[in-house]
């Protein structure tokens, strides 16, 4: 009798392994599939596209997503988890005082670089500082590659207290129009790209669209990693349950934590209540309460349609490398300004088919090694600032 039990669960052991393999199988093919592909390159045939396929050779290769967790929003927040294993970043701070009697925090990172070290300066998101773990990631790759980098700390953050009741949105650039300036100042005739993230990205390409001939003038070339084109769609995106509303609270609860930090200097004075914005829990209810009627704006969509900059790109005239996933959740694809950019000799849009919001982790055993973003990053700018003045040189002609 025994040995006929012993065979049933021998058996039965034999079939759980048996649909087990198969169901790891199907998994494995289905990743090889349809996650593992190379990113589509959205870009007008010319100078600019020829230069990337020349100096970014990542752009050939197939991008591999970490294997157990290539869901956007697994990649979303597992990135930002595993990055915190870096170390902080000691910078050294610079105070910028701004023509309107207000400050920012400028931390550069010029360890071990040339004394005429080409220049990076990073845009954070939206509440973020120079020791975000993604600004710790890009400037650490930076700084292997004998490029300086100095982030630009909004007002308010990196430790900084406010000195005017003025703090920063996605629209105004005002502010990074003086940090331009200033780096430039200080470093005449040394090359000066900039890179920003999320936010950041919205920043920056107001500054690259607006201020044409300055930025022309004072940078070589720019990026953009992860950057929500279209505000009204992040934010539709951002409102849509459960997962992507949940991310929605947790950037809310960011500003939280920017009140409590700058509320004792009693700078922010306006329309409002504290009370009423420690009750928004979403972004646009923040921004309609707080951000809109701070800076003079009608209402939330009037803030949000200055803020965007997918109808914009027309207006770039400065080489501008976009890192964008397709499943971000804060920007879906449909979002993406793909025609815009195919009518553009500025403006290239790498779109991964996974990554997530600046997730884009690879490889089984992710941030043990260069990260996708970070690996794309470093190639753009050595090539820009090796071979880029060849590429500015050629573009120029046709303006």
């Amino acid at each position: 009798m025994n040995w006929i039990i012993s065979k049933i669960e021998i058996l039965s052991l034999l079939s759980k392994w048996y649909f087990g393999a198969i169901l790891g199988t199907g998994f494995l093919v289905y990743y090889l599939l349809e996650v593992v592909k190379q990113p589509v390159l959205v870009c007008s045939d010319g100078k600019f596209k020829n230069f990337l396929a020349l100096h970014v050779p990542i752009l050939q290769e197939k991008y591999w997503p970490t294997l157990w967790c290539f869901e956007s929003r697994l990649q979303t927040a597992l990135a930002s988890l595993l990055r915190s294993i870096y170390p902080n970043v000691k910078y050294s701070r610079e105070i910028l005082e701004l023509n309107d009697g207000g400050q920012v925090a400028l931390d550069w990172l010029e360890d071990g670089c040339p004394a005429n070290a080409p220049i990076v300066i990073i845009l954070p998101g939206l509440t973020g500082d120079s020791q975000s773990q993604y600004v710790r990631c890009l400037s650490l790759s930076a700084n292997r590659m004998k490029l300086r980098t100095v982030v630009f700390n909004y007002r308010g953050l990196g430790g900084m207290s406010l000195k005017t009741p003025r703090t920063y949105n996605a629209a105004n650039f005002e502010d990074l129009s003086e940090v331009v300036r200033h780096v430039k100042s200080l470093h005449p005739g040394i090359p000066v790209a900039a890179t920003g993230i999320s936010m950041g990205g919205l920043v920056l390409g107001n500054y690259l669209a607006s201020q044409k001939m300055a930025a022309q003038k004072t940078l070589v070339a720019a990026m953009v990693i992860s950057t929500p084109w279209n505000a009204f769609k992040a934010m539709d995106s951002l409102e849509k349950p459960v997962l992507n509303l949940l991310l929605n609270r947790y950037l809310t609860s960011g500003f939280f934590s920017f009140i409590n930090r700058v509320k004792s200097s009693n700078m922010l004075q306006g329309p409002w209540t504290m009370e009423d914005l420690l009750k928004c829990k979403t972004v646009r209810e923040f921004d309609s309460s707080y951000t809109a009627k701070q800076f003079g704006y009608k209402d939330v969509n009037d803030y949000y349609a200055d803020a965007s900059i997918h109808e914009k790109l027309h207006k770039i005239e400065v080489p501008i490398l976009c890192l964008s996933a397709r499943d971000d959740p804060f920007q879906p694809y449909e979002a993406i300004p793909v025609e815009e950019a195919c009518k553009s000799k500025y403006v290239a849009i790498v779109i991964t088919q996974y990554g997530g919001h600046i997730g884009f982790l690879e490889g089984i055993l992710p941030v043990l090694h260069e990260e996708y973003m970070c690996r794309l990053f470093t190639q753009y700018f050595e090539g820009i600032f090796t071979s880029g003045s060849e590429l500015l040189a050629e573009i120029s002609k046709d303006r």
